[in-house]
């Protein structure tokens, strides 16, 4: 099922949040009550987590990918674990982008076995094990910081800088998974995403901060033209940005829920605005995997890359955990 939109009241204080907080207390307890009580297996190769705290987009995955193809490009037989988010299928199963769907592992699955060899598993455990199985030297976990049973040697913490951590709140009275300082006492180091719009740096407490952002790798291609916008993602707003940012003139833009599954009679609709305004119709990478194989050569994509300002501090992070 789709996630729905995330509520404005996340992003502010008021009177909603103040009503669910005890709530917000009780999901933070449960939450850290599994941290305490699940004992995590260990891999016998390294295990590099790159996770979030808010519920939504933070840019957690093309970061996954930007360093699954950094340290593959090193030598490292690395392999990624995700939970399939969206799919029917438990797993472990090994993501073949020509026989899956994102009806069946997901589309962040398909998205991250572009990079690497891709696993989905809703037993983060015997995902490990499988890919282990099958020849990995080192495994990187999409998402999970707040997954306890896979023991990790390199936790990374993303935040998007332009949204921060909305209200600050935990969920359903804001849009955080857990409390910021249990998460930050989980994590080697922040991967702060954009600017910092949001305030976040003077509540990090001094842990180590990596640079980066998103940056658009075929923006040029629609320069000058007119386009017909739709995104399912965390923040399709980002989205619409980055194609303006690119001198894209949107005609509209559609906003659908986070993992939205396409229709026929959607994309119809949208392929006549798009006609009708002399348009293209532009969607993002990771929502393409998510068309019904028939509309993916009537829609074009727009893909985006995770560019670190200081790439040696990442590799130095790495290196500790023997990874690369």
């Amino acid at each position: 099922m789709p996630r729905l939109p995330a509520p404005e009241f996340w992003a502010r204080s008021g009177l909603v949040p103040d009503l669910l907080q005890p709530l917000a207390w009780a999901y933070a307890a449960v939450g850290a009550a599994r941290q305490a009580w699940v004992h995590p297996w260990r891999a016998p190769v390294p295990v590099i987590c790159v996770g979030n705290l808010v519920a939504g987009g933070a840019g957690k995955t093309p970061v996954a990918i930007a360093l699954a193809r950094r340290l593959r490009a090193s030598g490292v037989a690395l392999h990624l674990l995700s939970r399939g988010y969206g799919g029917s299928l438990a797993g472990p199963v090994a993501v073949d982008r020509a026989r899956h769907d994102a009806t069946q592992v997901g589309d962040e699955a398909l998205f991250l076995a572009a990079a690497a060899p891709a696993w989905i598993a809703r037993d983060r455990v015997a995902g490990a094990k499988a890919a282990v199985a099958a020849g990995a030297q080192c495994l990187l976990l999409d998402d999970g910081l707040q997954n306890p049973t896979l023991a990790k040697d390199l936790s990374l913490l993303v935040i998007d800088g332009a949204y921060g951590l909305g209200n600050g709140r935990v969920l359903p009275a804001g849009p955080l998974r857990e409390p910021l300082r249990s998460g930050l006492a989980r994590a080697d180091a922040v991967v702060l995403m954009g600017e910092d719009r949001g305030g976040v740096m003077p509540l990090l407490g001094g842990k180590s901060v990596l640079r980066a952002r998103l940056v658009p790798e075929n923006a040029a291609a629609f320069a000058g033209r007119t386009v017909v916008a739709f995104a399912g993602i965390g923040r399709p707003a980002k989205f619409f940005a980055t194609l303006e940012g690119g001198g894209a003139r949107l005609a509209a833009r559609h906003a659908f829920p986070d993992h939205h599954p396409y229709r026929a009679a959607e994309l119809k609709r949208l392929f006549a605005e798009a006609e009708a305004t002399h348009a293209v119709l532009v969607t993002t990478a990771k929502d393409a995997v998510r068309l019904p194989a028939e509309w993916r050569a009537r829609v074009e994509t727009l893909s985006v890359t995770a560019k670190f300002d200081d790439v040696a501090a990442l590799d130095r992070l790495v290196e500790r955990v023997g990874a690369s």
